[in-house]
């Protein structure tokens, strides 16, 4: 599905009562079991998820969060944010894709203006979906964007977009992607905004180059902007400078999906073991299941997921409340309140990251060197925790904690990367 080609017809607003965590899980359940049938070999053999993703937004997944009154499911962050894991336990990569377009959702949902909401949320409700092009790779300073964006002197009310960007999640998939890049007006000061672009766009050129060792069908890669006419009613500006859930909210997308692959290793673990006959000389059963030493690995394994799972849903239930009530108009968080979360978010990667990682490098030692088949690729766990492990590296978060306890110091809301800026 593409921007140009988008004709699903967005389902009739609903005065219902907001469905229950019980009901989404029982509605999506089936389409869950159906991309973990594939998901191993999908990761195997390279084969984008293309299908898989159309099964979400064919079951209304990629309209969860919109309102009711919008044609979504009106589903809560917790709603959400539970069902998350439950799809990373499908296939992690799928969560990934989501993480733009329901950062984005959730964007104008609390920030947008009016106009934002009334153009762009709709197209949700039908089924489109949103992917980003954010970071750039190269010589740039930290905090610097060389994309830009510039009024076009051939059509007014447009403006034109240059720029090329690296990491640019979920957008191989998506039929809008979100630029952010300067605003160069001669004799204003450059703005930083949110140019939305057709991925199908004249100009717009998306390649499947992400190589990372894992996350491998996120479409993670380049994303080139020749000269794409951007018209004014899709270049946003958000506010920025100040705390915001927002950062929490994008954290939590990896900790959804860490959480949801500690649940995978912790089940493919059980099969391996509940399976296997063959058993070590110096072991301390017939069958490996009753194998003291493995049935402690197993139980770690659980316990793991266990854990991952309910840090997830406490920093959820958090952020929740936030979300609803600047949503609903009524005063939003402030400055303590959103250091708060800032903070739990923070202590929570820690907490998840690191056990996780862990989870995924123990579950080899329940059965020797033929844990290690290709065949189970059990190894996909390891690389995809890894992976989104190093997307905000923890030691920074760990020490951003420390410093906070410590000191008093201020939560770090804004993480960019460049290259530092040479002493005078």
């Amino acid at each position: 599905m593409t921007a140009a080609t988008l004709t699903r017809q967005a389902p009739e607003a609903s005065d219902a009562s907001p469905p229950s965590l019980a009901d989404l899980q029982q509605r999506f359940a089936p389409v869950f079991a159906r991309i973990a049938e594939g998901a191993a070999e999908r990761e195997h053999s390279r084969s984008l998820a293309h299908a898989p993703l159309q099964w979400l937004r064919d079951s209304g997944f990629t309209a969860l969060r919109l309102p009711q009154s919008l044609g979504g499911s009106g589903a809560t962050l917790e709603q959400l944010v539970a069902l998350l894991v439950d799809l990373a336990e499908a296939d992690p990569n799928l969560t990934q894709i989501l993480r733009p377009h329901f950062l984005f959702v959730d964007r104008v949902l609390y920030q947008g203006t009016d106009e934002a909401q009334r153009h762009w949320l709709p197209l949700v409700a039908q089924g489109a979906t949103f992917g980003n092009a954010t970071t750039e790779v190269g010589e740039g300073a930290v905090g610097s964007l060389q994309t830009s964006l510039v009024p076009d002197a051939a059509a007014l009310g447009h403006w034109r977009l240059n720029g090329q960007k690296f990491y640019s999640t979920g957008s191989l998939y998506a039929d809008w992607i979100s630029v952010l890049a300067r605003a160069v007006v001669p004799g204003q000061p450059e703005q930083t905004v949110h140019a939305l672009v057709a991925g199908d766009a004249p100009g717009v050129e998306r390649l499947d180059d992400w190589r990372g060792f894992g996350q491998r069908l996120t479409g993670s890669g380049t994303t080139v902007l020749r000269d794409v006419q951007v018209p004014a009613h899709a270049v946003l500006q958000f506010r920025s400078g100040e705390p915001s859930p927002i950062v929490a909210f994008a954290q939590l997308f990896h900790l959804a999906s860490l959480a949801g692959i500690a649940r995978a290793l912790s089940r493919d673990t059980l099969a391996y073991v509940q399976g296997r006959r063959r058993v070590f000389s110096h072991g301390a059963a017939a069958l490996p299941k009753d194998d003291p030493l493995v049935q402690q690995i197993v139980g770690q394994l659980a316990s793991t997921a266990y854990m991952s799972e309910l840090v997830v849903r406490d920093v959820a239930q958090a952020l929740g409340p936030i979300l609803r009530s600047a949503e609903a108009g009524q005063a939003r968080a402030d400055k303590a309140q959103l250091d708060a979360l800032e903070l739990r978010a923070a202590q929570a990667q820690v907490a998840v990251v690191d056990a996780v990682l862990q989870a995924a490098t123990r579950m080899f030692d329940v059965g020797g060197s033929s844990a290690l088949a290709e065949g189970l690729r059990l190894d996909r766990h390891w690389r995809n925790a890894r992976t989104l492990a190093s997307h905000n590296p923890v030691i920074y978060k760990a020490k951003s904690v420390g410093d906070m306890l410590l000191n008093g110091a201020e939560p770090v809301y804004f993480w960019q990367v460049g290259l530092a800026a040479k002493n005078a």
